[in-house]
């Protein structure tokens, strides 16, 4: 078979699978007419995926006269990832299947953001998370990490200033220790392509994400694609000046986005409050939270965040005219008091033509966007790869 013959048989393979798995039950007559392959060309590609234990049979369908079709389903348990939603306060890890379902979970605080801590850390997270791991016959197919700062195409972060990192290689680190393939992606990329493929943004083809944890950070849908930008770079727009001559930031500006409508700006501002009935080691965003619950005053403080999230939201509406807003990470757990300060601020600010046809949401996934994000690109990786050793 000639290289050319050996591509377009591994591309129909793919395309096989893939419709498996995103649209399964099917027949191999099915599959056949979708993808207008012949049934010889199906049949041979089905038996190679059911050799590999990517797919398998069940029982018959409907017949359309004649025998009753085998149906093929996508075996999502013939492997799992690993994806991790590295935060500035915490670490969340995840075991999933192949088609996203989380069979395992571990979080843990950070308290120190050094390389090497976080390092350490975030093995003992991995390692937690391969104990866990059910027999299969792939195992772990990869690790993915989402982490709050700027990642080039290469995997190298070059800067995360929240982290207080410049120029690290991450990647080398844990492939070396755990011997898996690990892809790094910036956590808002991975927030949106998670929500995407899995949550909230399904049915939407043009789709901002708003990740507002410690800091803020955007990913772009576009036309259904994660837009990354020239280096792969875009979506930094926690640092979008939306104060002149505001607080300084640890990116070297003033008066960024993040400053005001985060959780750090949320937690700052709790700290400065004379009656606030948490020690400062209790207080985090959750306890927050609780307190906002019956007390007024903190109440007010998440309000007060959801209007500058608005204001941010607003700029990034009118600039991109998106169909879809997604408010995801750890602030979106505020919901209740920040999304009605969020559409005052569209409805009074932003152009009335962007206002037609958006939808404004919240996280589908929750806080589990990033890391499901990234454990879907690592098996994405893993299904691409495995097709092409073949």
């Amino acid at each position: 078979m000639s290289w050319n013959q050996q591509l377009v048989k591994l591309n129909n393979k793919s395309l096989v699978l893939k419709m498996i798995k995103d649209e399964g039950p099917l027949s191999r007559a099915e599959i056949s007419q979708r993808l207008g392959l012949t049934k010889g060309t199906v049949s041979s590609l089905v038996n190679e995926l059911l050799n590999e234990s990517l797919c398998y049979e069940t029982g018959p369908g409907e017949s359309s006269g004649g025998r009753r079709p085998v149906m093929l389903l996508f075996n999502q348990s013939s492997g799992y990832s690993i994806g991790i939603d590295l935060g500035v306060n915490y670490i969340l890890g995840v075991l999933s299947d192949l088609n996203g379902k989380i069979v395992s979970e571990k979080k843990i605080r950070l308290y120190s953001t050094t390389f090497d801590e976080t390092v350490t850390s975030l093995k003992k997270v991995i390692n937690d998370l391969l104990s866990n791991v059910p027999d299969s016959k792939y195992g772990v197919v990869g690790i993915g990490i989402g982490v709050p700062g700027i990642v080039n195409k290469q995997s190298e972060i070059l800067l995360a200033p929240n982290l207080g990192w410049k120029h690290v290689h991450l990647k080398e680190e844990i492939e070396k220790e755990f011997q898996l393939p690990a892809i790094i992606e910036n956590e808002a990329n991975a927030g949106a392509y998670g929500e995407k493929v899995l949550g909230a943004g399904q049915n939407y083809e043009d789709i901002i994400y708003v990740s507002a944890g410690i800091g803020i950070g955007v990913g772009f849908i576009l036309n259904n694609e994660l837009y990354r930008g020239k280096n792969g770079f875009s979506g930094e727009l926690g640092h979008m000046i939306i104060e002149v001559n505001g607080k300084t930031c640890s990116c070297g500006s003033s008066g960024c986005w993040e400053l005001y409508a985060s959780e750090r700006a949320l937690l700052t501002e709790a700290k400065r409050l004379p009656f606030l009935p948490l020690k400062e080691e209790e207080l985090t965003l959750e306890s927050l939270i609780e307190v906002a619950n019956t007390n007024e005053e903190i109440a007010h403080y998440f309000k007060q965040v959801g209007h500058y999230l608005g204001i941010g939201i607003n700029n990034i509406i009118n600039t991109f005219n998106p169909e879809q807003i997604i408010i995801g990470n750890r602030l979106a757990m505020a919901k209740k008091w920040i999304e009605e300060p969020v559409r005052q601020v569209v409805v009074k600010y932003t152009l009335k033509q962007h206002q037609t046809d958006l939808t404004i949401t919240f996280a589908e996934l929750s806080v589990y966007s990033t890391a499901l994000g990234v454990s879907a690109y690592a098996t994405e990786n893993f299904l691409r790869s495995d097709l092409l050793q073949q």
